[in-house]
C-alpha cells in the first residue's frame, strides 16, 4: 500500500489550512457563493438536500484498518454514526457540518487520507479491480498505475478546470472487474509477445445522459508513455470538449462526435509533441512506486477443498462459501467479500461500530489492509483458507456474512431523493421493498448470477444502464416513477441494457421484478447466466410479460 513521503503529506496539509481560510472567510460573509463553489468542490464538498456532503478519497480502495478507524471516529464525531460507499470506490459523510470540515480533512490528513478532487470538473478518483494484486486472473497488477496516475493528475494545473468531470479506470486480469469500458478512459494491461508490460486505451465510455461503451484508441502503449499519452488525450479534449451545454460536455459527446478514429489522430498529433519530452516516465519513479506494492507476509500454505470444508459447516456457511469467497493466486488464501446489502440496511450503509469491528478483522485475518469494490462492498484480499469459518462466524455477528455478493439482492444504489438534490426519486426505500420481496437465500441462489443497479435520476450514479436489470427514477408530473430497463453490463462484454417501456410506481416495481425473473426461469437453459438469456431472446419476452395485462 502507497505511503506518503513529507512531499505528499506537505501539499495536503496545505490544503487543508487553505480550506480552512476559505471556509473561514465564506462564513464570514468575505467569500462570495459563486467564488466558494469551485473550491468547496475541488475539497469534496456538496450541498445535497437537507446538508453537505463530503465524499473522501480511497484511492483505486485500498484502504488500511488504521485508517478505517479514523472513518469510523469521524462519522461518530461529526456525522450520524454512519458512512457509505459509492460506485468510486470512496466513502461519502452525508450529515457534516460545512464548519466542521476543515477539521475533518484535518483528521484525514493525519492518517493520510484527502477529499481531493472527488467532484468537480477534474480527474476523480482512480479506480480498478477490487481484487488487484491477489486475483487468480491477474495479468499486470494495476495498482502501481493507479497511483502512478493519481499522482499525476491529483493538482495537475492544466486539467484543473475540464468542461465537465473526468474518470479513468485500470484493469489488468482477464476479468473486467473495473468496469473501464463505461469510463472516459479505460486502461486495460497486458503482456505482450515478449512478455512486456503494455496498455490498451479506451476513451468515449460514460453513462448518465446519454450511456455510451468507450471505443479503442491505443491498441499498445508502453509504460514509459503512460502519462505523456492521458496527457494529449486530456488535452485534446480540453480543446474541443464542449463547455456551451454541461449534458455534451463529457469526452464520449466528444469522441462520438469526431468518430473515435479522428479522435485518436488528434491524440496521436499532440502525443507527438510530449512523448520524447520530460513528460516520458523514467523507470526510476515505476519502480519507486510498485516497491509499495509488495507482497504481505503469506504463509506457506497448501489449498483447501473448499467443498469439504463447505460440508463440515452450517448451511448459512456453505452458501457464504460459495458467493463470497473468491479464487486467491497464492495456494491456500482467498479473497472475502463482506456484502453491505443486509435487508433493511442501505446498500453501501456501514455504522461506525461496524467499520471498527471490520478493522480489527482486517488485523486479524488480512494483514491489516481492505478494499472497495464499486459494487459498494468491502474486501479481505488475504484470508488463510484455513481461517474461513473463524471469520465467517464473527462476519455473521456483525451482521456482514449475508451469502448474496454477486446475486439480485446485492444491489447497486444511489443515495437517491433521499439525499441527493438532484435525484428525481427515492433510491433506498425502493432497495430494501426489492430486498424484502426476494430475501429467500435459495431462490436468489437459484436465479444465479444478476447484477441490478439502481439511480434514482439521469446522472447515473447507481449505474443502472449497466446493471443485468436497471432501475432509474423519473418524475411525472411530480410523482416518483420508475423505468425498467434489462440486458446492461458492466464487464469484459460491455452493454447497454434496454429500456422495456412505460415506468412503473414504487409499490409496483418488485412484481415488476417477479415477472421479469420468471421469464428468465421459463426461458433459460441449464446453466445459462441471466445475462445470457437476455442476449439471446433479446428484450421483447420480457416486455410481453411485463406488460400483459391480467386475464
Amino acid at each position: 500500500m502507497y505511503k506518503y513521503d513529507d512531499y505528499d503529506q506537505r501539499i495536503v496539509d496545505e490544503r487543508v489550512l487553505q480550506f480552512r481560510d476559505q471556509t473561514h472567510r465564506y462564513l464570514a460573509g468575505e467569500l462570495p457563493e459563486d467564488e466558494f463553489l469551485p473550491l468547496r468542490l475541488q475539497n469534496g464538498l456538496y450541498v445535497q438536500r437537507f446538508a453537505p456532503m463530503l465524499r473522501i478519497a480511497i484511492p483505486y480502495g485500498m484502504v488500511s484498518s488504521k485508517q478505517m478507524r479514523k472513518l469510523a471516529h469521524i462519522s461518530r464525531r461529526f456525522d450520524k454514526g454512519y458512512v457509505h460507499f459509492t460506485t468510486r470506490q470512496n466513502l461519502q459523510l452525508n450529515w457534516p457540518r460545512l464548519e466542521d470540515v476543515p477539521e475533518i480533512l484535518e483528521e484525514l490528513a493525519s492518517v493520510q487520507m484527502h477529499a481531493i478532487q472527488t467532484s468537480g470538473n477534474c480527474i476523480r478518483n482512480t479506480t480498478t479491480d477490487q481484487f488487484a494484486g491477489v486475483a487468480h486472473d491477474e495479468i499486470v497488477d494495476p495498482r502501481p498505475w493507479c497511483e502512478i496516475i493519481r499522482q499525476w493528475s491529483t493538482f495537475h494545473p492544466e486539467f484543473a478546470y475540464l468542461p465537465r468531470k473526468f474518470k479513468i479506470a485500470v484493469c489488468g486480469s482477464e476479468q473486467d472487474r473495473a468496469a473501464t469500458q463505461v469510463h472516459d478512459i479505460g486502461i486495460h494491461a497486458f503482456l505482450n509477445e515478449s512478455n512486456e508490460v503494455r496498455f490498451k486505451v479506451l476513451a468515449g465510455g460514460g453513462l448518465g445522459r446519454t450511456p455510451m461503451v468507450g471505443s479503442v484508441i491505443k491498441s499498445s502503449l508502453e509504460p514509459e508513455h503512460l502519462l505523456s499519452y492521458l496527457d494529449a488525450v486530456l488535452r485534446v479534449y480540453n480543446r474541443y470538449g464542449r463547455r456551451d451545454n454541461k449534458y455534451k460536455a463529457r469526452i464520449k459527446i466528444l469522441v462520438k462526435a469526431l468518430t473515435p478514429e479522428v479522435f485518436s489522430n488528434k491524440v496521436e498529433q499532440e502525443w507527438s509533441y510530449l512523448k520524447d519530452t520530460k513528460a516520458k516516465l523514467p523507470q526510476q519513479e515505476i519502480d519507486r512506486v510498485q516497491s509499495f506494492f509488495t507482497e504481505p507476509d503469506y504463509q506457506q500454505l497448501t489449498n483447501i477443498d473448499l467443498t469439504d470444508l463447505a460440508l463440515s459447516g452450517e448451511p448459512d456457511f456453505q452458501l457464504w462459501l460459495k458467493r463470497n469467497v473468491h479464487p486467491h493466486k497464492k495456494p491456500g488464501y482467498s479473497a472475502v467479500t463482506l456484502t453491505l446489502k443486509a435487508t433493511a440496511d442501505a446498500p453501501g450503509d456501514a455504522s461506525a461500530e461496524q467499520l471498527e469491528a471490520i478493522s480489527d478483522l482486517a488485523d486479524e485475518f488480512s494483514f491489516g489492509e481492505l478494499r472497495v469494490s464499486h459494487e459498494q462492498n468491502l474486501i479481505f484480499a488475504d484470508v488463510a483458507q484455513n481461517k474461513l469459518q473463524a471469520l465467517w462466524r464473527k462476519l455473521k455477528q456483525l451482521n456482514l456474512a449475508t451469502p448474496n455478493q454477486g446475486l439480485l439482492t446485492d444491489m447497486i444504489c444511489c443515495p437517491g431523493g433521499d439525499f441527493c438534490a438532484l435525484a428525481n426519486a427515492r433510491s433506498i426505500p425502493l432497495a430494501e421493498s426489492i430486498q424484502r420481496q426476494f430475501e429467500n437465500i435459495d431462490f436468489l441462489h437459484d436465479i444465479g448470477e444478476l447484477d441490478l443497479n439502481i439511480s434514482g435520476c439521469m446522472n447515473a450514479c447507481g449505474h443502472h444502464h449497466v446493471g443485468h436489470i436497471g432501475i432509474l427514477g423519473v418524475d411525472r408530473k411530480g410523482e416518483e416513477y420508475y423505468q425498467i430497463q434489462v440486458g446492461g453490463a458492466s464487464g469484459h462484454d460491455a452493454s447497454l441494457g434496454k429500456i422495456l417501456g412505460p415506468s412503473f410506481k414504487m409499490d409496483e416495481v418488485p412484481g415488476v421484478i417477479g415477472k421479469i425473473l420468471k421469464t428468465y426461469v421459463e426461458l433459460r437453459t441449464p446453466e445459462e447466466r441471466f445475462i445470457d438469456t437476455c442476449r439471446r431472446v433479446g428484450v421483447q419476452p420480457f416486455k410481453e410479460k411485463v406488460y400483459a395485462k391480467a386475464a
